[in-house]
């Protein structure tokens, strides 16, 4: 198979190879063709760049950091860089595109700005962000990652969003997803839902996939700086898929760095229902919108899907990483909820630094991988895991000697 990721993508239908492209009503389709027209335009606008650099590097504290983990690398063999997005303002990367998308609400005269959520951390982004520029605030949250994250519940509330819990099927992101859709069908006009990662119909994928380039574009002049030259494997956890997206971008024509992404083997890997790896047990199908692998039932329907993440709970992967995987750029990982809590806590105790479970997916990788390869491995961490900590003491302490 021919590659050249050289080539702008996607296409002006929103492909990326077989993957994409906008599954809506024709009413909506009108609505994403504005929302399409207003981003290619600011973000060609030279004003709208400035204010956007200027808010990276005052407001959320770009460029993020890479930690070289010298005492990770010393205990598994192979130099462990961090590419440290936990330290942006609201604790993640998602403030990455929130600030973009907006930005782009407030150019476009929306009065609302929506959202889905699972982890919580795009919802405190977007709340965050529309505070600034002086937007209502919608988020759409499952019941069981509101009870789950309510760290994050009580910091969207403080920020002065409203969060509304949805009640059907498993109550997390899949179902938090279907709600915000819903809300957006109601009124198009008045409101812009500011999706949360690389998926739905386009422009999304591409438009939180260029927002979130920042990651990799740093990331790939600080490894030269520091060590001489790029890493030899880059490692990002994947459910709908930006934060993999934000880094991986920076390096799909340096052919002598591997790309690895993390997706979730859960409980089990092989009982539906059980695990959200949609890259590894999945099919093309059509969900929420857009093409993709995903993980669906015998009539096409989404499957019920679970991960100790709720980040990554989701039954889909962003368009672009179905070409990538195709394409054979990027390799796709299970990691299990015991290695990525595992991970969680010898992050914590060898480097004082708590990560995020989305994100100890891709340090459990990064470990797996020191033991089988030889060079510089960067992971992206993702975010912080500020949010987290209620939930693993609570189920998981007692098996790392912490107890209320």
């Amino acid at each position: 198979m021919q590659n050249s990721f050289d080539n702008p993508m996607p296409d002006e239908k929103g492909y990326f190879g077989d993957y994409g492209g906008s599954f809506i009503p024709p009413e909506l389709q009108a609505i994403m063709d504005d929302i399409d027209a207003a981003y290619r335009e600011i973000r060609q606008d030279p004003q709208f760049i400035k204010q956007l650099t200027e808010l990276y590097q005052h407001y959320v504290g770009r460029p993020s950091p890479v930690f070289h983990a010298k005492n990770l690398s010393a205990k598994y063999g192979a130099d462990i860089y961090l590419k440290r997005e936990d330290l942006n303002h609201t604790g993640a990367h998602k403030i990455n595109h929130c600030l973009g998308e907006a930005l782009l609400a407030k150019k476009m005269g929306k009065a609302k700005i929506i959202a889905e959520t699972g982890a919580g951390q795009h919802g405190v982004a977007l709340a965050t962000a529309a505070a600034l520029v002086g937007l209502e605030c919608d988020i759409y949250m499952g019941e069981v990652d509101i009870a789950k994250e309510h760290p994050n519940v009580v910091r969207m509330h403080i920020l002065g969003a409203k969060v509304i819990p949805a009640t059907h099927g498993r109550k997390t992101l899949k179902e938090a997803v279907d709600a915000a859709f819903e809300a957006y069908l109601q009124d198009p006009i008045s409101q812009l839902y500011a999706i949360g990662s690389v998926v739905g119909p386009h422009p999304f994928p591409m438009m939180v996939r260029d927002f979130q380039s920042i990651i990799g574009n740093e990331a790939r002049q600080q490894m030269q700086a520091q060590t001489g030259g790029l890493p030899d494997h880059v490692v990002a956890c994947v459910g709908g898929g930006s934060n993999a997206m934000g880094i991986f971008t920076a390096f799909l024509n340096d052919s002598q760095v591997a790309l690895h992404g993390v997706e979730p083997s859960g409980r089990c890997l092989e009982e539906e229902g059980e695990h959200a790896a949609s890259i590894t047990k999945g099919q093309p199908g059509v969900m929420h919108g857009f093409k993709s692998y995903m993980l669906q039932d015998a009539g096409g329907e989404p499957q019920e899907v679970y991960s100790v993440a709720s980040g990554l709970d989701y039954p889909s992967v962003g368009p672009q990483h179905a070409y990538l995987k195709d394409a054979g750029r990027v390799n796709y990982h299970p990691i299990s909820d015991k290695e990525a809590i595992d991970a969680f806590f010898e992050l914590s105790r060898t480097e004082g630094i708590i990560p995020a479970i989305e994100s100890a997916h891709a340090i459990a990788q990064a470990i797996k991988l020191a033991g089988q390869v030889d060079g510089k491995i960067l992971v992206n961490l993702s975010g912080r895991g500020d949010k987290d900590i209620d939930f693993v003491v609570d189920n998981y302490g007692a098996d790392y000697g912490i107890n209320r």
